[in-house]
């Protein structure tokens, strides 16, 4: 299931990311990206997740890794592969 370790791996590489956002044009997405992050930091999304991976590990549907490592990726624009 999805967990806090998931959680910390998307915001790694948000923060990662976010780090390399330095031209003035860029702060907007930059104060996006770290609006999403504290939405992951915070203790309803975890609430919300974890009563989602549990539904989704009941029903059998759970086939991808993370959903805040894929969020994140969705951000970054990287292969979820």
């Amino acid at each position: 299931t999805c967990s806090f370790l998931d959680t910390d791996r998307a915001l790694v590489l948000l923060e990662e990311y976010c780090e390399k956002l330095r031209k003035p044009e860029e702060q907007q997405l930059k104060k996006a990206i770290r609006k999403v992050m504290g939405i992951f930091k915070s203790s309803l999304f975890q609430a919300l997740l974890d009563t989602f991976a549990k539904k989704a590990k009941r029903h059998g549907i759970i086939s991808h890794p993370s959903l805040p490592v894929a969020v994140a990726y969705d951000v970054l624009g990287c292969p979820k592969d």
